[in-house]
């Protein structure tokens, strides 16, 4: 999706409504707003329910490294195929 929008002279910008309605995006929700190369900006809207704070560069270069075989995540959660897919599918109606 790509579109066009105006920075207002109070500095507000609106988000085009098919990206509202595609993002299902509400009144009253957070954004992370970071600064990138060659003048970027990017919003990335805070899902209320996320039980995990934001995580930076800094913070998983802290996570000691792995040193054994890769796991399948079914494996790791213990959680079934059904189980995941459902999890999933509950997510995507969200």
């Amino acid at each position: 999706m790509n579109m066009q929008t105006r920075l207002s002279a109070k500095g507000q910008i609106v988000i085009p409504k098919d990206v509202r309605d595609h993002l299902k995006l509400k009144p009253g929700t957070l954004f992370d707003v970071e600064t990138g190369p060659l003048g970027t900006i990017k919003l990335r809207p805070i899902a209320h329910d996320n039980p995990f704070p934001r995580t930076t560069l800094a913070d998983l270069a802290e996570i000691p490294a792995w040193d054994g075989k890769a796991k399948p995540v079914e494996e790791i959660s213990g959680l079934s195929d059904a189980a995941l897919e459902a999890i999933f599918a509950a997510r995507a109606r969200a």
